[in-house]
């Protein structure tokens, strides 16, 4: 079932990590984060909701997730079985809160700043 507002961590540039709850709606989420959303898959089956166009768009950098840099605002939150948006526990906004505590500074020269595409082809033969 899905819940009409949501615990998310949420990063904002230059920020430390703030504990929020939004409105479970597409508008909500995507002013949340400036703009169209998209969702990075995380290994625990919680999301990082990013701003789908942030480099695209010449928004400024904020945290390195991965191999990447995300640019703009940005949330996490859990992922249900169904596919829904859904809650953090107290454990998971712990563990968020201390993973982007460091506020990084950016030169604006890293190569992950530069909006980059990856093709993969299928041979079907």
């Amino acid at each position: 079932m899905k819940e009409n507002k949501i615990k998310v961590v949420k990063m904002d540039i230059g920020k430390p990590p703030v504990v929020k709850e939004i409105d479970n709606t597409l508008a909500a989420l995507q002013a949340e984060v400036g703009g169209l959303i998209e969702c990075v898959y995380l290994d625990d089956g919680c999301l990082a909701v990013v701003n789908e166009e942030g480099k695209l768009n010449g928004m400024e950098p904020n945290r390195r997730l991965g191999s990447d840099i995300i640019c703009g605002s940005f949330f996490i939150c859990g992922d249900s079985e169904e596919g829904e948006f859904v809650s953090l526990d107290d454990k998971q906004v712990e563990e968020y809160i201390q993973m982007f505590s460091d506020v990084p500074a950016f030169t604006g020269e890293e190569p992950e700043l530069k909006p980059r595409m990856t093709f993969m082809g299928f041979d079907f033969k």
